[in-house]
């Protein structure tokens, strides 16, 4: 397959899953993930695709989001190892707000029955895997509530969670970088994500390597503004370094 060739379907794939990565491109077309990299930058140069960190989402789609059970599916295995990480940071007998995400949702079916907490959440996919804990003080936030995310966003959360200070939050995110910060898809969405930052006293990210240097449309915060970063291997360590030389610790699950 001739490189215009292989670029147009690289196109094509992108516009149809939202992204394409290096390696699985690589895999697919057979060739090196050098070249593939060439692809990316010459559809990038036509303005065709945008370049993140590890691949390319089509041009137009920061504010592409896809369905939730689809982004459950994506690094399932280190979303979970993720997770396991994240119960060494639930502090005992205290209380958290678990936001919502995939990665979070997970730490929620992780938590031990036996666990006393007090837990506030926005999202009906955790609450629903915490509702059954018999020491677990659930508070649900109500509002508006998003198909795509099932999670409740608009003037509600947001006045719910004005009025909690919680030990720790356990922020999700569509996208991550030094540079960008901490970016979402949907406005509505990343005003709840900055109110549930400033309602905790110490702010835990989990978010899988796959998301580092991707960019979305709504900025919600910055790399600074968080604690602790869980996520995975993928992450190298010269970027973990880097992220750390701006104040936030990382582990790589």
């Amino acid at each position: 397959m001739y490189a215009p060739e292989r670029q147009q379907e690289i196109l094509r794939i992108a516009q149809e899953s939202g992204r394409v990565d290096v390696l699985s491109l690589a895999e697919e077309f057979q060739v090196t993930a050098e070249t593939v990299r060439r692809d990316l930058k010459a559809l990038d140069r036509a303005g065709l695709l945008r370049r993140v960190h590890g691949g390319a989402i089509p041009v137009g789609r920061l504010d592409f989001e896809p369905d939730l059970a689809e982004r459950d599916a994506v690094a399932a295995d280190e979303k979970d190892r993720i997770a396991q990480a994240a119960l060494a940071e639930l502090p005992a007998d205290g209380n958290v707000i678990v936001d919502a995400g995939t990665t979070t949702a997970r730490l929620a079916a992780a938590v031990p029955v036996d666990a006393t907490l007090t837990v506030v959440t926005h999202a009906l996919p955790v609450a629903a895997r915490l509702a059954d804990h018999p020491g677990i003080a659930l508070h649900l936030v109500g509002g508006r509530v998003r198909h795509r995310t099932r999670a409740a966003v608009d003037a509600w959360a947001l006045g719910s969670y004005a009025e909690i200070n919680a030990d720790v939050v356990f922020l999700a995110t569509n996208g991550f970088s030094t540079d960008s910060g901490l970016t979402t898809p949907d406005l509505a969405e990343a005003a709840v994500k900055r109110a549930v930052i400033r309602a905790a006293r110490r702010v835990v990210l989990l978010a899988d390597s796959g998301k580092f240097g991707q960019e979305h449309f709504a900025r919600f915060g910055d790399l600074t503004e968080v604690d602790l970063l869980i996520t995975d291997t993928g992450l190298s360590p010269d970027d973990a370094r880097s992220i750390e030389s701006r104040g936030t610790e990382v582990v790589r699950a």
